[in-house]
This record gives structure tokens, sequence and C-alpha cells, in this order.
């Protein structure tokens, strides 16, 4: 699947890269009870309201991925499954009550998955074959490198559904988005974004957390510096080359 958003079935695009900042913790060590130096400073869960905020930074930080291109309306729908699923996380920072940063991913994303599938999919669809009837070069884009791979993973995988009542342990988690604003990097906001994430998927008893971000311009060094352990490259269809990272929650 596309570097769009793993949770939802497609493997997702990286940060926007928050500068690493000379006050956080040596590599390794995601503080979750770190402030920014910001006063005013809180993270919260994203809500409705947020949206607008969430897809203009989206298509401001990612404007060349495949939910990017078909359009605002479409990703803003897609968004509003991670404030829905039980599944998903979604915070916002704020400094002084002003928006400054988000982070979505997913704690167990073949369970959310399911939920997108089954509480929004037809909607996304008809917003995706909208768009894509509007966009010929795109649509043709999707039949020719996306087409099957979504396929396989929108077919119902029963044994993902029985095992699901063990929760999550043992699930990998998934961070799709973390973008922090230009003005207000430099803070540790963005890593403050991850911690809280990172901590949502060590209380559900997830084994690590993953990412993708891109190869050239992407935030590899600031994942390194905070210790996420690089997996390897892959290689999209449309020749974009990303890095996965891995942050390991329990030993083994």
């Amino acid at each position: 699947m596309d570097a769009e958003m793993r949770s939802a079935a497609y493997p997702s695009p990286a940060l926007s890269a928050p500068r690493w900042s000379p006050e956080g913790p040596s590599a390794g060590a995601m503080r979750a009870d770190r402030q920014p130096a910001d006063s005013g400073f809180r993270i919260r869960l994203m809500g409705h309201e947020d949206l607008a905020f969430v897809v203009a930074e989206h298509l401001r930080h990612f404007p060349d991925g495949f939910f990017a291109r078909l359009g605002p309306k479409f990703l803003t729908a897609y968004d509003r499954t991670y404030l829905t699923g039980p599944d998903a996380r979604a915070y916002i920072a704020e400094v002084n009550g002003q928006p400054v940063g988000f982070i979505i991913g997913g704690i167990d994303p073949a369970a959310h998955r399911r939920h997108v599938l089954h509480e929004h999919g037809r909607g996304l669809l008809l917003r995706a074959l909208g768009s894509l009837c509007l966009q010929p070069r795109l649509a043709l884009h999707f039949l020719r490198t996306r087409l099957v791979r979504y396929g396989r993973k929108l077919i119902p995988n029963r044994g993902a559904q029985q095992t699901s009542v063990l929760g999550h342990i043992g699930v990998t988690a998934v961070l799709d988005y973390v973008v922090v604003v230009e003005h207000a990097r430099g803070r540790g906001i963005g890593e403050r974004l991850i911690a809280r994430f990172v901590k949502d998927a060590t209380d559900a008893g997830c084994v690590r957390v993953t990412l993708v971000t891109a190869a050239e311009g992407g935030a590899g060094p600031y994942y390194e510096q905070h210790g996420w352990l690089h997996q390897g490259e892959i290689r999209r269809s449309e020749g974009r080359l990303l890095l996965a990272y891995d942050f390991p929650l329990r030993d083994g």
C-alpha cells in the first residue's frame, strides 16, 4: 500500500521533522513528563474542530502523498476516522490555546483498518472515486500502483478478527503522522507528542512503535538521536525511497 496512513492499511509517511532540541533527553529516553519551555503548553485529544488545522498542515508538509492528492475533502473525512476509532490515537499540541502541532497513529493498525472499513468505508470510497474521476492521471497512477495492494488489504481477515479479543499484546503500533508548525520547532514539542503516543502504545501492551520517513530530507537523524532503530529501506512504486524505524517497547 502507499506510504500514507499505515494504521488504516496504508504504510504511512514520515515525520515533518521537529528539530532536535538541546534540552531533550538522551537517545532512547522518551520522557513523557518533560514540558517544553513554552508557557501555556499542553497536549490534548484532537477534536472535530481541529480537522481544518490538521488537514491544512498535512497538505503543507505532505503535498505529494496519495491521500493529499485526493484533496482536502477526502483527507478531512479520512482524518476524522482517527477521532472515532478506539484503536487510533490523535493529539493536538497547543501553546496559549493555539494549535502548533499534531500526531496521529494506530495502536492496533489492523483493528483500526476494520473500523475504518465498517464505519467509514462507503463514504471514503465515494469521495476517492469522485476525486479520481476529476484527475485522470492520478486515477491511472492508482490503477497501476495501488489497486492490487489496496484490494488485498481490504479483504477481511477472519483470523485477525478472532485474535483481536486478546487486546493489543504483541501488536506493533504505527505512528502515522507528526507535524510541528515551523515557528514552534526547536522547543521539544515534536518529542513531547511522540512521547505521548509511545506511552499510549506501551500502556496498551504493544511491543514496538514503527514509522517511515523520507530518505531524502526526512527525519531519520532525529529519530536515531532519540533511540529509534533503523530497520531498512522501502522503495515505493512511484520511486520514493523511505526509511523504516522501530522503537522497541518491551525486551524480546
